[in-house]
């Protein structure tokens, strides 16, 4: 198994728009044969950041997630484009 944990923060002004892609990537990405789970969390006390929690079988179906249609255009040229920062970790549990 191989864990991505991925915090977004976006301009207040952006987090609504944000917030309705990701919700579309983790319903499409949550339908692919590889992953385990996907999920999206909004911070209660800061609303513009987001947290993303994504369990995959192995790395090709890390690949198959990052080569798909709804990542190229939710993320790389939605989601990506939008946030002011990105962080993120790539994981396998211990």
């Amino acid at each position: 198994m191989v864990i991505n944990s991925v915090h977004f923060t976006f301009a207040p002004e952006e987090a609504d728009k944000a917030e309705s892609l990701l919700r579309e990537l983790r319903d499409a990405s949550r339908k692919e044969e590889g992953v385990i789970v996907f999920e999206v969390g909004r911070s209660q006390e800061r609303p513009n950041v987001f947290a993303l929690w994504e369990e995959y079988r192995d790395k090709a179906a890390i690949d198959a997630h990052m080569a798909s249609e709804h990542f190229q255009r939710l993320v790389l040229n939605g989601v990506r484009p939008l946030a002011q920062q990105r962080n993120g970790e790539t994981v396998v549990p211990i």
